[in-house]
């Protein structure tokens, strides 16, 4: 378990940039050591994509289809209150993981098909389909593969600057 001054040390950011990121993305505020690795994880992710110029409000968006989609798969039943970040770290399948919770869903993310029907809750079900009341999992997740692919587009180009600045920066040792 880590502490907010842990995880400030190993991501070389204040713990005032990462409260303001725990407000901004709605996460979980503990006191001491009570911060998982998965919580690390995910704060990493998000400061690597800000690193890579990945606008705020790109991740934000991001991180409330994530969450949306997790919801409509039911993935958010588990009794966890972090359910939406126990799977950040996670190396294994990588290109089945959604970008900032890593949740892996089982297809490759870019292939825009899920594996629905699955239901993790064992409350009872609703009096409607979640489609009839306007919640759609292959909608969320398309609108989800638009912004990842922006996003990605946005790091692929951001990506050489940052290699050749981190070339350039050994001239300062």
């Amino acid at each position: 378990m880590n502490t907010l001054g842990d995880m400030a040390k190993a991501l070389n950011r204040s713990p005032v940039y990462l409260h303001g990121l725990q407000t901004r993305f709605e996460l979980p505020i503990h006191e001491g050591a009570r911060y998982s690795d998965a919580y690390l994880d995910f704060l990493r992710t998000v400061v690597f994509l800000r690193t890579l110029n990945v606008s705020g409000d790109s991740l934000l968006s991001l991180w409330h289809l994530e969450k949306k989609l997790l919801q409509l798969l039911h993935v958010d039943s588990t009794g966890s209150p972090t359910w939406f970040l126990d799977a950040c770290g996670q190396p294994s399948h990588s290109r089945r993981r959604l970008l900032l919770t890593n949740y892996d869903l089982g297809v490759e993310v870019p292939t825009g098909t899920l594996q629905l029907g699955l239901n993790f809750a064992d409350a009872l079900p609703e009096l409607f389909a979640g489609k009839e009341m306007g919640e759609d999992a292959l909608r969320v997740l398309g609108e989800y593969l638009k912004l990842y692919t922006r996003i990605r587009a946005d790091v692929s180009a951001e990506a050489p600057l940052l290699r050749s600045a981190v070339g350039w920066s050994k001239r300062l040792k």
